[in-house]
């Protein structure tokens, strides 16, 4: 399956919130949808999950308009939306018909992510008994329960222990590779590294880049080495000028060109006691600040 947004565009009175924005998701995959506060994640989110209209332009499945009575969302929200004072069985299954599940369906999909997430123990407790990370493991089994198509996870892993962190991370591996398309916003952008192949930076209400996170990091000028080793410092200090130091034992080091880095790569490895030479690619975070940076103020 291939959800599109063709050109969606949006506004609340005179300001441009979304502006003609495009993009593509695919089943199996997770698209990891950025910005800073104020780029128009939580908007576009909205007009996907047919919360708002969008003023212009459609979401596709394989080319067709969306069909929202074939289709069931997941959505992970990054402010939590639960009844603290209610026991937990009862607001999951509660949550779970709203989505179309039967009691006794609704019922055992929540056993059954309860036991996944280890959390059978708090079935019947109040949520306001939980700890945060918990409270948070509870709200990701309502996006969960009903088996949807399409989830949207808003900030995941706030909140989470890295215990806990690494049990939800296999949740969402698993969900992918079911073939579900899953949404991924974050400002955690090691999380979006590790399950994102496709990324598209909003700012201002516009797709600023987009594509396979891979080709847009290969993309960037291929004239910088990161080495790592014993005599790593010994190369800082023979190309004095040309290094950057980055950590024990860890430099990065500009070469005058890309054309450059095999000679350079096999001289150094001759000449001195390294334990890593490669090419030093942009991380998402430096993609990430070049592409959201602006002042925009959060627009809901």
């Amino acid at each position: 399956m291939e959800l599109a947004f063709d050109k969606i565009e949006k506004s609340f009175g005179t300001h441009r919130v979304l502006d003609g924005i495009s993009l593509v998701a695919e089943s199996g995959k997770a698209c990891g949808l950025l910005g800073r506060n104020g780029a128009g994640k939580t908007t576009a989110i909205r007009i996907l999950t047919d919360v708002l209209p969008a003023d212009g332009g459609r979401i596709l499945v394989d080319g067709k308009p969306i069909d929202y009575r074939t289709l069931k969302f997941g959505y992970l929200p990054e402010e939590r939306g639960l009844y603290p004072k209610k026991k937990i069985i009862e607001q999951l299954v509660y949550f779970a018909q709203l989505k179309g599940m039967n009691t006794a369906d609704a019922t055992a999909a929540s056993d059954r992510w309860l036991a996944r997430l280890g959390m059978s123990e708090y079935r019947n407790r109040k949520l306001e008994t939980l700890s945060k990370g918990n409270q948070q493991k509870i709200q990701l089994i309502t996006a969960l329960t009903h088996d949807p198509d399409i989830i949207i996870l808003d900030e995941p892993f706030s909140g989470l222990d890295p215990v806990n962190a690494k049990l939800l991370s296999d949740v969402v591996v698993e969900e992918i590779e079911r073939g579900k398309i899953v949404f991924f916003s974050s400002h955690q952008m090691n999380y979006i590294e590790e399950f994102c192949e496709d990324i598209a930076i909003l700012n201002t209400g516009r797709i600023a880049v987009s594509g396979r996170l891979r080709d847009i990091k290969r993309s960037y000028p291929r004239n910088r080495l990161e080495i790592s080793g014993p005599e790593a410092k010994k190369v800082a200090a023979d190309f004095a000028g040309s290094c950057k130091v980055t950590g024990d034992d860890a430099i990065i080091l500009k070469l005058g060109s890309p054309d450059d880095k095999r000679q350079v790569m096999r001289a150094l490895s001759e000449q001195y006691d390294l334990d890593m030479i490669k090419v030093a690619e942009p991380t998402l975070n430096d993609i990430f600040v070049e592409y959201a940076d602006h002042d925009a103020e959060e627009t809901k």
